[in-house]
């Protein structure tokens, strides 16, 4: 298992940039959402593309890894050189005079005599080139690692976020299909019950039944037909909660391809193209579900919480080496250029003659050895190893909690594909119930009880297998999750 799982968590970690691509070069060249011509239907992994395109959260996530690649970039300047150029003029309107001894220049004068003595001239010109080069700075080098450290843990940040929307957009997917399965099935009873309404009136007129069996079916009707626009506006606030995750402004008239009802668990081969690519799309397979070791392991090794911590972790001890190193001493190469010119009357640029303009040099090493400092090291690395510790228990507390939930998921799994097995059985059994119902009341030989019992039941095991088959489709998409194997995400960024 490692041998095929570590190779694709280290593919996703480096590779997830190739899936923001596209993002991030919306966020100036790609056309508006208004703009991006939307399918009225969509396959489920057509939603997948359309989210990993549109979403605002894969955008910000997008932005936000820019950002950290900008903190790798920053933490290299502190190791690369420094060049400073720095240029003033400056104009004495009345230059600085000082008094120097009068014996100076004159032995019989008195102590207490100076002579006035003006310096600078008129006009003044600086210009300085500044180099400098850390040769040794390990707060700078362990500062370049911390940057690397926080970079790959918001690239993990990323793909969580990814996996994240793609789930959501999966259980979006499967509750707009629920939506349109419950109203289908509703339209189904409400036309059957108008139906069997319409024979029992032609048989009460015939007096073959009384008054009483056509005002219980008008009661039924009455009572479905509310729950029919019920079901109608579950599928709209269906459709717009996939469209805030596709990132479309406007979802009313949006379709999704599938049928719950129509999905065998059984035999992959047996369903519509539509079920089929639902199935193939998720990694289906109908005759194992994962062990429960192979799981956790899998969840341990690629699960993007788990690894978000451990990142977190190991960046909380580059913190505190770096916290360390500030013990350490800095040793700086360091060199300077100057032309300094003065010149008296109008300002010509640095003076007429080399005899108004002087240049000096200078190269040296700097050497900073720090010595105290009220005990602030010492109280900031205590931060970072509080910290650290800190961040080593989050880990192992969110690694029991990662094995319960995917324990949890698989018994989820296991027991919704078993009543999706039952419920398919039974709603065999209730389709043939009521079509014997239904003869049997034509004939004379059933009442409008039964036939009303029987079709509540075929509408009732019809919408419980489509449950069982959306709770196993959730469940899968949320042990996906839990595992940190999400299709559409790691699996084609591995390609």
């Amino acid at each position: 298992m490692s041998e095929i799982v570590k190779p694709m968590a280290f593919r996703a970690g480096i590779l997830v940039v190739a899936l923001l691509g596209a993002g991030l070069r919306g966020v100036s060249a790609q056309p508006t959402v208004q703009d991006t011509v939307v399918p009225t239907d969509l396959t489920l992994g057509e939603a997948v593309d359309l989210a990993l395109r549109q979403n605002r959260e894969v955008r910000m996530a997008a932005l936000a890894l820019e950002e950290a690649d900008k903190r790798v970039s920053e933490a290299w300047s502190n190791v690369y050189p420094s060049v400073d150029f720095s240029a003033s003029y400056t104009r004495n309107i009345s230059p600085a005079v000082n008094f120097l001894p009068a014996q100076i220049f004159d032995p019989t004068a008195g102590p207490d005599d100076f002579i006035p003595v003006r310096f600078g001239a008129d006009n003044q010109w600086n210009t300085m080139i500044t180099l400098e080069q850390p040769i040794f700075a390990a707060s700078a080098f362990i500062g370049v690692g911390a940057a690397g450290r926080f970079r790959n843990l918001q690239e993990e940040v990323v793909r969580g976020q990814i996996q994240g929307v793609v789930t959501r957009v999966r259980v979006s997917y499967y509750q707009l299909l629920l939506a349109q399965e419950q109203r289908r099935l509703t339209d189904n009873s409400v036309r059957r019950v108008r139906e069997s309404l319409e024979e029992t009136r032609a048989l009460n007129q015939a007096g073959l039944v009384s008054d009483y069996d056509v005002l219980r079916l008008e009661v039924e009707l009455a009572n479905l037909e509310p729950n029919l626009r019920r079901a109608e506006n579950a599928v709209a606030m269906s459709r717009r909660q996939i469209a805030v995750d596709l990132g479309l402004e406007e979802g009313e008239t949006l379709i999704v391809r599938g049928s719950l009802a129509a999905m065998d668990l059984g035999d992959v081969g047996a369903n519509t193209d539509d079920n089929r690519e639902i199935l193939e799309f998720v990694g289906y397979r109908s005759a194992v579900v994962d062990e429960v070791e192979h799981a956790v392991a899998t969840a341990r090794e690629l699960r993007s919480d788990l690894r978000q911590l451990e990142f977190t972790e190991s960046l909380r001890e580059t913190e505190m080496k770096l916290e360390k190193a500030e013990y350490f001493p800095r040793v700086t190469l360091f060199g300077d250029y100057t032309i300094n010119a003065q010149e008296n009357g109008s300002p010509d640029f640095f003076g007429e003659s080399a005899m108004q303009r002087a240049y000096s040099k200078r190269l040296g090493i700097r050497v900073s050895v720090p010595i105290f400092q009220g005990f602030r090291r010492n109280a900031r690395i205590g931060q970072k190893r509080a910290a650290m510790r800190y961040a080593e228990t989050q880990t192992r507390l969110a690694s029991a909690q990662a094995e319960n939930q995917v324990k949890g998921l698989l018994d989820q799994l296991d027991e919704a594909r078993m009543r999706a097995g039952g419920q398919r059985r039974a709603v065999g059994q209730a389709q043939r119930g009521f079509e014997i119902a239904r003869a049997q009341f034509r004939e004379g030989l059933g009442s409008q009880l039964e036939l009303t019992d029987a079709e509540v039941a075929l509408r009732q095991s019809e919408f419980n297998y489509a449950q069982a088959v959306f709770d196993f489709l959730v469940a899968q998409a949320q042990l996906d999750q839990a595992t940190g194997r999400v299709p559409g995400v790691d699996d084609r960024l591995s390609r």
